[in-house]
């Protein structure tokens, strides 16, 4: 199903660092999915392919990676040029150390590769969503089980909240 580019401006925000641009219920309610939505377009005329992360309360925030960030001179308080719609083809997501080692390791490559793309980036959002080093090498483990299965997705957790630790505080996005 096609989508419109979604064309609007939004404020920048740091939270620990991390450079991010809110998404509004608005614009959100329009993506496809509660759960991560990768995007592509641009930022202040600038490309951009990242997941729409969901925040924990129905809406989504996108990371600005530190390249765009630096390129278009990006800082918080900034009200850049927004022009996005959800993306066609996933990007490949980049396998954490830990967990390909476990999958070299395992033999199981070749299973991660039978998962689709967005099944492999689930899997990922699934490990990052602990800040405890010892349920995250007890998910890789899980992970590996699941797969040696032949199962392609991880299941039983909530896709609507915010995986990403650093940021976010019982699956929910904090504020600035």
């Amino acid at each position: 199903m096609p989508h419109t580019d979604m064309a609007f401006q939004a404020e920048l925000e740091s939270i620990h660092g991390v450079l991010l641009l809110r998404l509004s219920d608005e614009i959100s309610q329009a993506l496809p999915s509660r759960g991560m939505v990768m995007m592509e377009g641009s930022i202040n005329g600038l490309p951009i392919t990242a997941p729409a992360e969901p925040d924990g309360l129905g809406s989504h925030f996108i990371i600005i990676p530190d390249e765009l960030a630096d390129q278009a001179a990006l800082r918080p308080g900034d009200r850049p040029n927004v022009v996005l719609s959800p993306a066609a083809i996933w990007p490949e997501p980049e396998l954490p150390a830990d967990f390909l080692e476990v999958l070299t390791g395992s033999g199981l490559i070749d299973r991660w590769q039978a998962c689709t793309v967005r099944g492999r980036w689930e899997w990922l959002r699934w490990l990052r969503a602990t800040g405890n080093s010892e349920t995250r090498q007890k998910r890789i483990s899980v992970a590996c089980d699941k797969l040696r299965k032949g199962e392609k997705r991880p299941c039983c957790f909530n896709a609507a909240a915010c995986t990403v630790m650093e940021i976010s505080k019982s699956g929910i996005l904090m504020d600035p």
